[in-house]
């Protein structure tokens, strides 16, 4: 009868499950795919700009090399790939309302994090390597008449901005909306558990 009692007093004294507001889980999914779509918005108004400048930039001046032509072009078709995969994931995210039909929004959100998190890690490099490529390719010209010093400076600023961006940045932004979703799709799952 001792251990029963013990073991009724272990059971009881374990911590209760939070049972989830539906109305507060909606509200902060919502505010939180709302602050990541903004963020995704403002990247693709930035793309879309960025490379309507390197269109302009390849199409209505006059190089020399066609090394520098080639460069802008690598740039052009690197900003293309990158808006592309970022409309694609704002696409996913808008594709369903949270209060239409909760299961189709989780699903959503588990597709865009898994072909996220596949992407972003692979693809990324790849963006880095061919904006570095085509910026080398166009500061062959556009240096020609510079300095050695100024040029050792332009690389290496670039080269350090390219570093500080690939393994500061990156893994801190990338972490900081992984850390987001995860808790976003942990609260929508445990909801959905309280109505199974």
């Amino acid at each position: 009868m001792k251990d029963f009692d013990h073991l009724m007093t272990v059971w009881q004294g374990q911590p209760k499950k939070e049972h989830l507001q539906v109305d507060e889980v909606l509200k902060q999914a919502k505010k939180d795919i709302r602050s990541i779509t903004s963020k995704l918005y403002w990247a693709i108004v930035t793309m879309i700009a960025t490379l309507a400048g390197a269109f302009i930039l390849m199409f209505f001046m006059a190089f020399k090399s066609p090394a520098t032509t080639i460069g802008i072009f690598i740039i052009v078709i690197t900003i293309a790939m990158y808006l592309y995969l970022i409309v694609r994931h704002y696409h996913i995210l808008n594709k369903h309302d949270l209060t239409q039909n909760p299961i189709d929004y989780l699903d959503s959100l588990k597709e865009y994090q898994k072909t996220r998190t596949k992407t972003v890690g692979w693809f990324y490099y790849i963006y880095i390597l061919l904006l570095s490529a085509g910026l080398g390719l166009y500061f062959i010209e556009i240096l020609e008449n510079a300095s050695v010093a100024f040029k050792i400076v332009t690389y290496g600023f670039t080269f350090i901005w390219f570093m500080f961006t690939t393994f500061y940045l990156k893994p801190r932004m990338f972490k900081n909306e992984e850390e987001k979703l995860n808790l976003m799709i942990d609260r929508l799952e445990r909801l959905q558990g309280q109505f199974d």
